[in-house]
């Protein structure tokens, strides 16, 4: 299977059928790793889109979640959290149970997440800790560790 067949696969696989239609997939590139051999990034006009991991899956940035976004498949693989810690949550501070509006369905222990606020705007990607079956009725705990959040790139003047 070439790298572009699979990476869909995965996508597709992890976060809902058809879920990589609207791809610019004739625009990506694929490096390899040197010594195995095999997919170690998916690139889109030199941005990492994802990582692919050992176990088959994939590590999602934001980019990614991004453009993954536009499908209403991929919502349910995404959370969204209550303007008043979008803030926090994109410097890469954890997601908590009790502030979040939305869960998707399509969220399980140790699963990529996309974090979204309010208005619908991907701001940090990481793994849920929590399936969205427990998520929905728990007040507190940890829902999401954060991996990358937008937050973490921006310039503070001292």
């Amino acid at each position: 299977m070439d790298a572009k067949r699979r990476f869909i696969a995965t996508l597709e696989v992890l976060f809902g059928k058809g879920v990589s239609e609207r791809l610019p997939l004739h625009e990506l590139r694929f490096v390899y790793s040197k010594r195995t051999g095999k997919v170690k990034y998916v690139m889109l006009n030199d941005t990492i889109l994802c990582t692919f991991r050992s176990d088959g899956g994939i590590a999602l940035s934001i980019e990614l979640a991004r453009l993954l976004i536009h499908n209403p498949r991929f919502m349910d693989s995404c959370i969204v959290v209550s303007n008043d810690v979008a803030e926090y949550v994109a410097e890469g501070r954890s997601v908590f149970c009790k502030h979040i509006k939305y869960v998707g369905s399509n969220i399980h222990v140790n699963s990529e997440v996309a974090v979204l606020d309010g208005d619908r705007n991907v701001i940090a990607v990481g793994k849920a800790v929590l399936p969205s079956s427990i998520i929905k009725c728990m007040k507190y705990g940890v829902a999401v560790k954060i991996r990358d959040g937008i937050g973490r790139y921006r310039v503070v003047n001292k």
